[in-house]
């Protein structure tokens, strides 16, 4: 299993986090349902840098559990069956460890379903399908990241129980300096 898991040993706590408040109450809200009941996923989109990957340690830490980084390009197999038996493995493994999950970059996994036009396409949403099916059935936390929302189908963003926007942080305009010296000396 360690081919397919990364363990992420940083234990974050809220005040590292530097986000809007209604993302910190959405992700207050995941960890007080997850509590409560078992089995959730959530889809974490915006920008990098945003804090994305940082709210799943903070999480995972909050749950007290350990936060597994899946490593998509050794699930992936070109060979037919390989990646849905490596899937099947990963979730069984990590049910057993009661573990948080996290697809990072997940739009390259779980991306939009084609058209069908020839077998390829046609196992491709298969394998889609399937990986969707193993994700709804995780009684754990599963964490998805993407820089881009539009890289998923409807279909998918319907079956996550949370789908929480981080947006990029607008920073605070520099005041020129010669008002920060008259703020300084108490004369603005």
């Amino acid at each position: 299993m360690k081919k397919f898991l990364q363990r992420i040993t940083d234990n974050k706590t809220w005040d590292d986090l530097s986000v809007s408040k209604a993302t910190l109450d959405r992700l207050q809200k995941i960890r007080t349902q997850f509590q409560s009941g078992r089995g959730a996923r959530a889809l974490f989109t915006g920008p990098s840098g945003t804090g994305k990957t940082l709210a799943a340690q903070v999480l995972a830490s909050e749950l007290n559990l350990d936060l597994y980084h899946v490593d998509l390009s050794s699930v992936v197999s070109k060979y037919i069956g390989e990646t849905e038996k490596n899937l099947s493995a990963l979730f069984e493994h990590s049910q057993r460890m009661d573990v948080v999950l996290l697809f990072d970059e997940a739009d390259a996994l779980f991306g939009k379903r084609t058209d069908v036009e020839d077998s390829h396409d046609r196992y491709a949403n298969l394998e889609t399908d399937y990986l969707l099916h193993k994700i709804e059935n995780y009684p754990g936390l599963i964490i998805l990241t993407s820089n881009l929302r539009t890289a998923f189908d409807d279909a998918f963003i319907q079956r996550m129980t949370w789908d929480v926007d981080f947006i990029s942080a607008k920073p605070e305009p520099q005041l020129p300096w010669w008002r920060r010296v008259l703020i300084w000396f108490g004369l603005k």
